[in-house]
This record gives C-alpha cells, structure tokens and sequence, in this order.
C-alpha cells in the first residue's frame, strides 16, 4: 500500500478532489481560500478589538483552520514518508536555462527537495541576503496582494471561478501576469546579480 501510494498519482486524482470540495463548499455556502486563515488566526488572538476587519465570528471559519493544518501535515507526510524515488521531468532546455542561472540540481531528488531547487531552499541558504530579501519582500507582497485582491490564488482561482465571479477572473489574470513577469523578467535578472 505504502509502495502505491509514493507513485505519482493522475492529476485527475486532484481534479477529483477539487471538485467534491468546491461542490460541498457550494452546497453548504462555504467559500475556499487560504488568506483567510490569518483574518481568523488573528480574530481568535483578539485583534477585533483593535480593528473592525478582525471583529466577526471567526468560529464560523475553523473549518478552513483544519484544512490549513491537514495541508501542513498531508505535505510532512509525503515529503517524509510518501517520497517519490523518480526524478522530477524537466526538459534538457529547462535544466540548461536553470543551470545557466546558477541551479545545478533542477531535477535531483536531495535531500527531500525533488521540485524545488536546493541552492535556493536549503537551510544553509536561508540567510543568503538575495534569499532572506526575496522571502521577505515576497512574503509582504503576498499578504499585501491577497488583502489587496479580496483573496488569495486558491481562493480567486478555485472558489471565484466556480461561481463565476468577473473580479476573480482579472484577479487570476493578474496573478498569472505577474507571475510570468517575476519569472521571466525579474527573478532571473535577480540570480545572475547575485550569483547564487
């Protein structure tokens, strides 16, 4: 059973998933997202007495808590238990491109990594000041852009989109734009200058 289960499974698996999820959601008038884990985090820790954003009933949204967590832990367990032995599938054109920006292991399987590059995400690399500024400034954009948008990604991208909301479709759009951006324009100019 464990063998089955570190295989990679079909992406339909997850479509599958996806859609029992927003379908109880619909059906119950839940919304999904993962931003307003912190709205609620920071409601139970008092904060509605500080700000009117914070002050609802946040015992309405612990669904969504337990989702966050099951997520955290469903991830410890794959990475930990569950690993995949195959390498990740990049192209020969990705791991050159990679490889010319400074990320020498872009398909190796180190250390529990697989899809992530080790010269960015290893713990020995946390204090690097290119990676150190990059999580900073990009954790602040992400809060900041997820309050700015109304929500998050999964919350535009899953629930806004299932029930065909036109601000969630721009703000999917310009989640993609700026991703394409910060990974093709930005980033690398990045690694080159700081020469991980």
């Amino acid at each position: 059973m464990i063998e089955f289960l570190s295989q990679p499974w079909h992406w339909s698996i997850s479509g599958l998933g996806l859609v029992l999820v927003m379908y109880m959601l619909l059906k119950f008038g839940g919304n999904f997202g993962a931003s307003s884990n912190l709205r609620t985090l920071c409601a139970i820790g008092g904060a509605g007495k500080k700000h009117g954003f914070f002050n609802f009933n946040w015992k309405d949204q612990a669904w969504n808590l337990v989702f966050i967590l099951s997520a955290i832990i469903g991830g410890y367990i794959a990475v930990n238990y569950l690993p995949s032995s195959e390498p990740v599938q990049i192209s020969s054109s990705t791991k050159l491109h990679l490889m010319s920006l400074g990320i020498n292991s872009p398909s190796t399987i180190q250390e529990g990594f697989g899809y992530v590059p080790r010269e960015i995400f290893c713990s020995e690399n946390v204090f690097n000041p290119l990676n150190l500024t990059l999580l900073t400034f990009g954790g602040f954009m992400v809060g900041f852009g997820s309050r700015y948008a109304g929500g998050c990604t999964s919350g535009h991208a899953i629930s806004g989109l299932s029930n065909f909301q036109i601000p969630s479709l721009i703000a999917v759009v310009g989640f993609f734009l700026g991703g394409l951006i910060m990974t093709w324009m930005i980033l690398p100019r990045l690694l080159i200058y700081f020469s991980i």
